[in-house]
């Protein structure tokens, strides 16, 4: 944990009865890096924040509700939450109450693997068995599955996506019949948190066989509206597209993705990137470089990109030296830009309006008929015999 280890000996001065939790400890036992450090400690909140004020730290009421402060040092945040237990859940929220038992703040977590403990000495404290399933590839529920489940039911998809990550073997038994029994559940989760998890599916490993799983126990029809091409969405992955949950998520739908997008409630961002990952024409091996600069001109370059790895996909399968010569040559081109604007049309004595609009439009389609390559003095001359001025003996479209 570079730049971490001296925050973490403060806090621990500070808090000496803190312990890291969760995904830190799994994380550091199976040798992975670790991205968020969070702490837990037996203190209320309220005392937390003292002794970190008057250390000189700042601190920040991320979810007081839960007991979490976020302490801030060296730019770098620590969640630092209250042990815990559960008053009352509802299968999307739960009302806590402090305790000083850390085994029954362990006992409300997901996973054996994500109820672990770590103090200040190093001693990892591992009331349910994580360490060993961790070490054997074993994805289980801290206690009955099914109780955890109908706690959360987020927790349906956050075992894909954990069994996906350290599983080894066939999925816990008795977690793929609480799952099975209880799916339909996952229909009072928002789809925000929905997508939340199934993007991070999408973007990780293992990603066919768990999308197979999910539909075998009835899952995937909760989270994704049939129809699906997960066979598509492997042979995009044999070709060794990059792990984008967007793109992913492209090569496995059939049907409207606009729909889809509106389903899921994605960002305008991911969801104009599904729309134009398969609206976007599909560049293939082979097109001479009149056609790409067309393409350029109308397109961007990473809609065109994930176009190819979908075409790709359709097409071959496999890696394939054809279709990376082709996504380099995309890379590598500069995009067109058309040289006309409205000024130049105003300064040819053009009315503003419509019908300026159709003039820059037919030039435009002039200019792509040619490869994108006439430059602005050729443009201009078009525009004037597009205008019925001189024209024909102007420039050419190469600009001589």
């Amino acid at each position: 944990m570079p730049g971490v280890m001296a925050p973490l000996a403060r806090l621990w001065v500070i808090l000496p009865d803190a312990r890291l939790v969760g995904g830190a400890v799994r994380d550091l036992l199976c040798g992975r890096g670790v991205a968020d450090i969070d702490l837990a400690t037996p203190h209320a909140p309220d005392v937390v924040t003292a002794r970190l004020k008057d250390a000189g730290i700042k601190v920040v009421p991320t979810g007081l509700a839960h007991g979490t402060v976020t302490a801030v040092l060296d730019g770098r945040p620590f969640e630092i939450t209250t042990l815990r237990r559960d008053e009352e859940t509802d299968g999307r929220h739960a009302t806590v109450a402090w305790t000083h038992d850390w085994r029954e703040d362990a006992a409300r977590r997901d996973f054996t693997i994500n109820a672990m403990s770590c103090d200040s000495a190093g001693v990892v404290h591992d009331y349910f068995g994580g360490r060993a399933d961790l070490a054997a590839g074993r994805v289980r529920f801290v206690g009955e599955a099914r109780t955890r489940i109908v706690e959360d039911a987020l927790r349906i998809l956050r075992f894909f996506r954990f069994q996906a990550r350290y599983g080894q073997s066939t999925p816990d038994a008795e977690a793929m019949a609480a799952i099975t029994a209880l799916a339909g559940l996952i229909d009072r989760l928002s789809v925000e948190r929905i997508w939340s998890e199934l993007r991070r599916i999408l973007a990780g490993p293992h990603v066919i066989v768990t999308l197979e799983q999910m539909a075998g126990c009835g899952v995937l029809a909760h989270v994704l509206p049939p129809p699906w091409n997960i066979g598509l969405l492997a042979r995009l992955i044999a070709c060794g597209a990059p792990e984008d949950a967007v793109l992913r998520l492209a090569a496995m739908l059939e049907g409207d993705v606009q729909a889809v997008a509106r389903h899921l409630r994605l960002s305008r961002a991911d969801g104009a990137a599904l729309a134009q990952a398969r609206a976007t024409p599909v560049p293939r091996p082979g097109m001479d470089k009149a056609d790409i600069a067309r393409l350029l001109a109308d397109h961007g370059l990473r809609d065109l990109l994930w176009r190819a790895w979908l075409g790709q996909a359709a097409a071959v399968g496999a890696p394939d030296p054809a279709w990376d010569a082709l996504r380099g040559v995309l890379v590598a081109t500069a995009k067109p830009v058309f040289p006309l604007t409205g000024r130049d049309l105003l300064a040819a004595g053009c009315v503003p309006g419509a019908a300026m609009g159709q003039v820059l439009a037919q030039v435009r389609r002039w200019w792509l008929e040619n490869g994108c390559t006439p430059t602005h003095a050729a443009c201009q001359a078009h525009m004037r015999a597009v205008l019925g001025g001189p024209g024909p003996d102007g420039p050419r479209p190469d600009g001589t």
